[in-house]
């Protein structure tokens, strides 16, 4: 019983750095598109560019993201206080993860230039349909959130405002932030950092979500799959697309 209880976290954990991959990949795109970046990485994105022209300390987007994560814990701690369950400190370790993945998926993506709008566009529904399906996946995944998801729920608890209201004025809070951030650092708003895509994803992502939902019972068979050592390749592909009966 410990023995399955033991494979079976890490196995669902396993899960979530694909689905943290494939969303950070998914936001990397959207950054490369520069239509603007996602909600999340606008703050970062910000202090990165303004690392590369010597006006910040020369940190990655993703090193910026471990930062700005660690704040979103420690804002949760203050929101809670008694209520912040130890637990909930593994967001650290996620939003570390994430942070790397995202240098990653940014070196990945590095060869990729897009100039004119058509592929600009292109690039950022592409990327935000990547980290919807791959957001959907992390949500299916049951573990810790996100520490921009947890300020977030973390909000609506105490307040007692829904979650999805709450959402929508810290996302709002973030990208504000980013342009004062632009302004500060440039003098002007940083389109390349909170432009049209930014306001797209703000809604598609979400849409995206709902959408693939339903659609996702071959993830959940995934995440109830216990792999040991006699069950392969060919094992795990059946167990997950089980043949119709008749």
């Amino acid at each position: 019983m410990v023995k399955d209880k033991i494979v079976g976290f890490v196995w669902q954990h396993v899960l979530l750095l694909f689905s943290m991959f494939f969303m950070t990949f998914g936001v990397a795109l959207c950054v490369r598109s520069n239509l603007g970046s996602g909600v999340i990485s606008s703050i970062p994105m910000s202090f990165t560019l303004a690392g590369e022209a010597g006006l910040a300390p020369g940190w990655t987007i993703g090193g910026y993201t471990n930062v700005m994560n660690v704040i979103l814990v420690v804002a949760q701690i203050l929101v809670l206080r008694r209520r912040f369950e130890p637990i909930q400190l593994f967001q650290l370790v996620i939003g570390f993860i994430f942070g790397m993945f995202l240098d990653i998926n940014m070196w990945i993506t590095s060869i990729l230039s897009y100039d004119a709008l058509t592929s600009q566009i292109v690039a950022q529904l592409v990327g935000a349909t990547v980290l919807g399906c791959a957001v959907a996946a992390e949500i299916r995944c049951g573990s810790v959130t996100m520490p921009g998801e947890g300020i977030q729920v973390a909000v609506s608890r105490v307040t007692g405002r829904p979650f999805p209201v709450i959402k929508i004025m810290i996302d709002t809070l973030l990208v504000v932030l980013a342009v004062i951030s632009g302004f500060i650092f440039f003098g002007t708003w940083p389109w390349v950092v909170v432009g049209p895509g930014t306001l797209f994803a703000m809604f598609y992502v979400g849409f995206v979500v709902k959408l693939v939902n339903p659609h996702l019972g071959w993830f959940d068979r995934m995440l109830a799959y216990r792999p040991g050592f006699r069950r392969y390749i060919y094992g795990l592909a059946r167990y997950i697309y089980p043949k119709k009966e008749g």
